[in-house]
Parts: structure tokens; sequence; C-alpha cells
């Protein structure tokens, strides 16, 4: 055992531990042996943990889990701060909690009530509508949600992954501060550390009652009962998702859009997107800025715009707004400033290298914390398992953040990878693409007569010999389950002269991707007749 004095010389004049953490004592009696706990740089032993993951998201749980894989002592630091409205969630983070997860099952809740409509065309005698259930469908999304919870849990415990539910921030570059839900103070000392802790919705900070009255996807998945008559605010993909499962379950439900749908999105896509939601029910307020936010005694709220097209405020009256204007990285509570990790002077997101690297060697970042990085599940899953493979397991591997599939879960969802036409332009010039496009009809809607005009398929390419994909976008059914097949081939180079020589699976809305051959350029008309 190291004596006293020498273990007093070696822990700085700045250590912020007292003499009864340095050591871990034999209580009276106890046969253990005495040792030191190593909770300082400097002490004999290092630090007390090879990784400490700030953020218990996807990306965070992804790398301390393949860290721990490799042998090493790891830990994970997890706290969710309740939304204003005082919604929190367990272990997981966005996607499991608040995200993709319950996004999809509530988006195939919509999807079944649609099929209602359709079934008795197919000889199913059933009432062609009937009324949605949300307090029966919220329970049964919540109790998964919470399944998944105990399943992070149990798998970190498998490991030997020590889990902190604290809300922690730097005190030195290697060591983290937090305190327990009763106030205990807990230090955390790692050779590397790993921040992941995401991002939450943004409230307008001009909107009078913005916070007071106002909901987030943070809140809309944990309500309890309907929320009624919804206006939604805001065209990103949360925004579009979340009004399209509402329309679907019978609630009358308005978009706010300020601009353009799906910034960053391929816009052609994204107008056929707004039109069939538009078609089938949603309401759109376009080129309207909020301004207020009001409460009536019988709790329902009036709102006021400004209409830009016409120049005059409006008012309307709902019984929910959700705020789906964007999300900020969750980095102001970590203390970055002390430890001098550059945050990007706009976003506030963390400036990283190709490794993850922060501006500080040893501390990373991955996920949607981190400038640049697409705000997706899967990369920040890969980006966290390569990472740690980097660190302890001798790669050098890094994660490619090209042509990454995603998929928007809109009524009619929309599939894409690679470049959108804008951007293909942008960086080849109109001389230099070819789009092949085409618009089709999915089987499954001619019997039951669906609206198919907003079916859509583009193809942006190369142009040249072999004219290699930049760019695939899908609309349609199954959209995510179509793309993601054809990801793989674009990922590995494929060109427009090899999908034309792949043999597609008939009858599928897929093999509509295998038969492009009219392109924008030729003027023809992009409908499909038949084979």
């Amino acid at each position: 055992m190291v004596a006293p004095a020498v273990a007093l010389a070696a822990a700085s004049a700045a250590s912020r531990r007292s003499w009864r953490r340095l050591f871990r004592w034999r209580a009276p009696g106890s046969r253990a042996p005495c040792r030191p706990v190593c909770t300082a740089r400097g002490l004999p032993g290092g630090n007390e943990y090879d990784l400490l993951v700030i953020g218990g998201g996807s990306g965070g749980l992804a790398c301390a889990k393949e860290a721990a894989d490799f042998g090493k002592k790891v830990a994970i630091m997890d706290y969710v701060v309740p939304s204003p409205r005082g919604t929190s969630w367990g272990l997981g983070g966005t996607c499991v909690n608040v995200g993709c997860i319950p996004k999809k099952l509530m988006h195939q809740a919509a999807l079944l009530g649609g099929a209602l409509e359709d079934a008795h065309h197919y000889g199913w005698d059933v009432a062609p509508s009937a009324p949605h259930n949300w307090q029966q469908m919220a329970t049964a999304v919540q109790n998964h949600i919470k399944s998944l919870n105990w399943g992070h849990r149990v798998q970190l415990q498998e490991r030997n992954v020590k889990y902190f539910n604290i809300h922690g921030s730097f005190v030195d570059d290697h060591t983290v501060r937090g305190f327990t839900k009763a106030g205990k103070e807990t230090l955390v000392t790692a050779d590397h550390i790993v921040l992941a802790t995401g991002g939450r919705p943004r409230y307008p900070e001009d909107v009078e009652g913005a916070k007071e009255y106002g909901i987030t996807s943070d809140d809309l998945f944990w309500l309890k009962k309907s929320p009624g008559k919804t206006l939604v605010v805001g065209a990103s993909y949360v925004s579009l998702e979340c009004a399209g499962f509402l329309t679907g379950f019978g609630l009358d439900t308005t978009v706010m859009m300020r601009s353009i749908p799906l910034r960053g999105f391929d816009q052609q896509m994204a107008l056929l997107v707004t039109d069939y939601m538009e078609s089938h029910g949603t309401k759109f307020l376009k080129y309207c800025t909020m301004r207020k936010l009001e409460k009536f005694e019988d709790q329902r709220l009036q709102v006021t715009w400004h209409n830009h097209e016409v120049g005059r405020e409006e008012t309307g009256v709902f019984d929910t707004v959700m705020w789906a204007v964007g999300r900020v990285p969750e980095t102001r509570h970590l203390n970055l400033e002390k430890v001098g990790v550059t945050l990007h002077p706009d976003s506030q997101k963390i400036l990283v290298s190709a490794s993850e690297a922060t501006s500080v060697a040893h501390i990373y970042a991955i996920g949607d914390i981190t400038e640049g990085r697409p705000e997706l599940t899967p990369t920040a899953i890969m980006a966290g398992k390569l990472l740690a493979r980097r660190l302890f397991g001798h790669s050098a591997e890094l994660m490619d953040y090209d042509n990454v599939a995603t998929t928007v879960f809109t009524p009619l969802e929309y599939g894409c990878v690679g470049l959108s036409e804008e951007e293909a332009e942008r960086r080849y010039g109109q001389e230099g693409i070819e789009v092949y496009h085409a618009y089709y009809k999915p089987l499954e809607f001619t019997v039951t007569e669906r609206d198919s005009s907003q079916c859509y398929i583009k193809m942006v390419c190369l142009r040249g010999e072999d004219q290699r994909i930049l760019g695939l976008h899908f609309l349609g059914p199954n959209a995510g389950e179509v793309i993601q097949g054809f990801a793989l081939g674009i990922k590995c180079g494929a060109t427009y002269s090899q999908m034309k020589k792949t043999v597609g699976i008939h009858p599928t809305s897929a093999e509509e991707v295998t038969k492009l051959w009219i392109t924008k350029r030729s003027g023809l008309p992009a409908t499909v007749t038949g084979c």
C-alpha cells in the first residue's frame, strides 16, 4: 500500500478530492485488504476508468459497450433534464425515448388506420373508419420504450459498465463532477472521455408563451391523452412526421411553415411530400411566423401569427401547439470552456476531426453534438463503435459519413441516399449530371384506387460513360426498406449502367428503380405505363 505522504505528494495541490476519496479503507473486522481508489490523476494506477462516456443515447451506449468488450474499465454518465412541461425518461437517449422508436410506432398506427379504409376493397367486412384510442396506443408504445430502457441497463451490467445517473460537467480535462438527485457529489476520472449528449428541441425565444404553453416532441410521445386539435410549428422532418401521424389518427392538424419544407433534403421531393400530406387532410399555413401563445380558461390556446403572403396578423384556436423548429446541442452544462473544447460559434456544436477528436487530445465527441455530422442514430452508433476500436482495438478505421441513407416517415414515406439534385448541380454543374425519374403506381394502390400522384423516384447520376450514381430518392410506401438495399450499391460506387443490368423483383415498388430510363433532359413524360 502506498504511504499517505507519498500519495499526498503525488496528488496535485489543485486536486478536488478529499483524503477520504483517495483511499478506500478496510472496515473494522473486514478481511478485505486496504487498497487505494484511483480517482485522481498522478496517483499510482492513473485514472479510475479507461473510458468515460457522457451521454446515454445510442452513440454513447454503443461506444461504451464496444470499449467494455475490449476488457476496458468503462463508465457512462447520463441524466435527462425534464422538459419545461416536466417530461423525462430513462436510459437510451432521444431515439429510444422521444425519437425514432415512438415515432415509427405511431406512424405505423396511422398506417393501420389507412389500411382499414383499404380493407373492404379487398373483401374484408370491416368498417372503413374507426375511432382511434390515443391512450391505448400511448400505453403500448410507452411500455415498449420502458422495456428498451431496462434492456440497456441490463446490457451495461453484463459488460460491467458503471452507470451514473447524474448530470456531469468538467472539473478538469480528466475529471467530471456531478450530483445525484439527493445532492451527493460524485467525481469520476478517466483516461479518455467521449461526449455524446445529443440535442434537445429548440424553443423560439421571441414568441410570448412559447415555453409556458407549447410542447415539443419530447412531450408528445409521452402524452397520456390525445393532443386534440394540434398546430405543429416548423417544417423539419420532426414536424412533418408528427403532423402526418396525428392526421392519420383523425385529428385536426395544421403545420405552420416559415419557408421551405425539409431544409437540406431534395426540394422537389420535399414538395411532393407536403403535397401528399395536404391532399390527405393535413392543413398548412405557409410563409407564416408565430407571434404569441395565450391560454384560455378552458385550457385551449389562442395562437397569433403573421402571414407574410397577405401581410397581416391572423389568429386561431388549438388544443395543442407543438414546436418543431430545430434542435440545440446539449453542450451548455458541460463546462467545456474549463477544459478548452472548441465549439462552433453559431451552432454551439463541438468541432471534431475525422477521428472524432476535439481540440483536447483525449476528449472526443460523437453524434448530434458534433458539427457537420448527420443527426442520425445509425451514424452515431457506428461512429461510437469505430472510435472505441481505434482507442482500444488497434484499429485505424474512420467513420465514413458519405452516402448515408435515411428516411422521413411521413404518410407517404421519403427515402434517400447520396446527393440531392440541388447539391449535385452545385458540385458538378447542370451539364455535369443526368437525372432519371419516374412517377409510378404501387400495385397495392390499384384495387383501392388510392392517390399515387406523388409516388416518384429520382436517380441523380454523373454524366459520362458509366454514369456513377450520386443520389437516389424514393417517395412511396416502405421507402426505408426500399432505399436500404440500394444504399449498399451506391456506397460501393454503383453506376447507372450496373443498375440497368439489375433484375427487379416483380411486382414491387422497388423494381421501378431498376427500370428508370426517362431523363429530365429529354423532356419526355415521366409516368410509368407498364413493363
